[in-house]
C-alpha cells in the first residue's frame, strides 16, 4: 500500500498541469477501498494535491469506504484531515443477500457505520443499494429502503445488479447455478426505489441517484455535464474536453511506470457523449447548447427524432430541451442509443 500510494503521490507531480490550472472543485477517493487507508496517509495525498492544484474552492471531498472500515475513531479522523462527504458500500440490509454478494459487513455493521458517521460530524452521506438480486426483491428490499431511510442518509445511489463475464456471478450463469431476475421483475423493483425514496423527499435526478435538496452528488455532476477531470492510480481514467487518458489497471504495471492510453474524440464521439451523459440526469439536454456546441444540423435532427424515439413517452420534449421521465429511466439506454449519431 505503501508503493501505492507513493506513486500516485508521484503521478500527481507529473500530470499537474493536465488541467490547465484550472480551480479544483471536487476531490473524491473511490474505484477500490481507500477506507484501508490511514487518516495520516490520506492527508498526505490532499496536501500534495493542494501543493500542486488550486484547492482553495473545494467545495466536496469524498471518501469511499466499506461500513467494517468505519469505527468512530476513523470517522472522526477522517474529518480532521478534511474529508466532508462519505459514500459507504451498504448495497443491503439483509444479511442473507449481502452473504449471496460475498459482502464482507452485516447490516448491523452498515447501520453501525452510518450512525458513527453522523457522531463524527459527517452531514453529507451517500449510501449504495442494489436491487435486481434473486429472490431478494419484494420484503427484503423493502426493508432495505426503509433501513435507508430511517439511516438519515442525504443522497442514495441504487443500482441494478449487474453480471459481468469474468466474475463469480458470471462464472455461476455460465454453469446454469445462478439466473438473472426477469425483465419484469428488474421493472417492478425499479419503481419501488423509485416510488419509494421520491414519496420520502428524494429528487430521482439521475438514472441511478436520489438526493435530498442541496445534496446532488458535485463529483459526479461534473462528469455528467462533461467537465475536465484528472484521475489518478490504476485504471484511472481523465479527460481534457478533447482526449480521454485511462492508466493500467493492474498494480504491479502501474507501479512500474507504464504509461497511460489515450484516445482523441472525434466531435461525433464528444456529441454522442453529450448526449450519453446529459440524458441520464432529469435536465437532459437542452437543444440551443446543441446547437451551439455541435452544430444546428444536429440539433435539428434530434427535434426530427424526438416524435419517433419518444413514441412510448419516455422521452419528453419541455421547450427546447429534450428529457428521459424519471420514472422511465431504466430504458434510458435503449432511448440515449436510438439518438446516437452512427
Amino acid at each position: 500500500m505503501d508503493e501505492l500510494l507513493a506513486a500516485m503521490a508521484a503521478e500527481l507531480e507529473l500530470r499537474h498541469d493536465y488541467l490547465a490550472s484550472e480551480p479544483i472543485r471536487t476531490r473524491y477517493f473511490g474505484g477500490g477501498t481507500p477506507s484501508l487507508c490511514s487518516p495520516t496517509a490520506l492527508r498526505v495525498l490532499l496536501d500534495r494535491a493542494a501543493e500542486l492544484f488550486d484547492c482553495s474552492a473545494i467545495e466536496e471531498t469524498t471518501l469511499e469506504a466499506n461500513p467494517d472500515d468505519l469505527s468512530l475513531e476513523y470517522l472522526v479522523a477522517l474529518r480532521e484531515v478534511g474529508f466532508d462527504r462519505l459514500s459507504i458500500g451498504v448495497q443491503s440490509f439483509d444479511d442473507d443477500c449481502l452473504r449471496l454478494m460475498n459482502r464482507r459487513h452485516t447490516a448491523a455493521q452498515a447501520l453501525a457505520a452510518i450512525r458513527n458517521a453522523h457522531l463524527a460530524g459527517f452531514e453529507n452521506i451517500t449510501a449504495d443499494l442494489i436491487f435486481g438480486v434473486p429472490n431478494f426483491g419484494g420484503d427484503s428490499l423493502r426493508h432495505s429502503l426503509d433501513c435507508m431511510l430511517d439511516a438519515g442518509v442525504q443522497h442514495i445511489s441504487a443500482y441494478h445488479l449487474t453480471i459481468e463475464p469474468e466474475t463469480t456471478f458470471g462464472r455461476r450463469v455460465a454453469r446454469g447455478t445462478f439466473a438473472p431476475v426477469e425483465e419484469t421483475v428488474s421493472e417492478e423493483e425499479f419503481m419501488l426505489v423509485h416510488e419509494t425514496l421520491c414519496a420520502a423527499g428524494y429528487e430521482h435526478y439521475e438514472v441511478s441517484n436520489y438526493a435530498l435538496s442541496g445534496f446532488r452528488a458535485r463529483h459526479n455532476t461534473a462528469y455528467w455535464h462533461g467537465e475536465k477531470y484528472l484521475g489518478i492510480g490504476p485504471a484511472a481514467h481523465s479527460f481534457d474536453g478533447n482526449e480521454r487518458h485511462w492508466n493500467i489497471a493492474s498494480v504491479a504495471r502501474y507501479l512500474a511506470g507504464e504509461s497511460a492510453e489515450y484516445e482523441q474524440l472525434s466531435e461525433r464521439d464528444r456529441f454522442n457523449e453529450y448526449l450519453m451523459t446529459r440524458l441520464r440526469t432529469i435536465e437532459g439536454i437542452d437543444l440551443c447548447e446543441v446547437a451551439q456546441l455541435f452544430g444546428k444540423t444536429r440539433a435539428d435532427r434530434l427535434l426530427g427524432e424526438v416524435e419517433i424515439v419518444g413514441r412510448d413517452g419516455a422521452l419528453q420534449r419541455r421547450g427546447s430541451r429534450l428529457h428521459i421521465l424519471p420514472e422511465r429511466f431504466l430504458v434510458s439506454d435503449r432511448v440515449i442509443a436510438d439518438l446516437f449519431e452512427v
